[in-house]
């Protein structure tokens, strides 16, 4: 069970040819897993897709062009003002899937300070006594 924990919906836009689709991300922070930030991204009730962040990189995605590979963040100036573009590459047996969206910065920033609050950036610790138990166990 976790600590404490952090969680907000902001608005989202798909880039597609021709303009953006709006959407909500979800974003979610467990003090259990302190690395990680959780995006559930929304078109209503549906589900359209779920992936894990590492939230150093994406405090770092604020201010500058990070990640490579399936997950990239970078400062984006958009319609609405300072934006997070973010790319996210998936392999499937489909093939690839590509998508880039874009996030307020502001938005963004103010969650970041929610998960601080739950455990401060340099703080996280990871108990690999317990995961190591935890999987032995099954």
């Amino acid at each position: 069970m976790s600590r404490v924990s952090a969680s907000v919906l902001i608005d989202a836009r798909l880039d597609v040819p021709g303009g953006g689709v709006p959407l909500q991300a979800r974003l979610s922070y467990d003090g259990e897993d302190p690395y990680v930030v959780q995006a559930t991204f929304l078109d209503g009730p549906t589900v359209l897709a779920r992936w894990h962040f590492d939230r150093q990189m994406l405090a770092e995605g604020l201010h500058r062009p990070v990640g490579e590979g399936e997950v990239t963040f970078s400062p984006h100036t958009g319609p609405g003002g300072d934006e997070i573009r973010v790319s996210l590459r998936s392999h499937g047996a489909d093939g690839q899937a590509n998508a880039v969206l874009f996030v307020q910065a502001r938005a963004l920033a103010e969650f970041l300070e929610r998960t601080y609050a739950v455990i401060g950036p340099g703080e996280e610790v990871l108990d690999l006594d317990g995961l190591l138990d935890e999987l032995l166990a099954r």
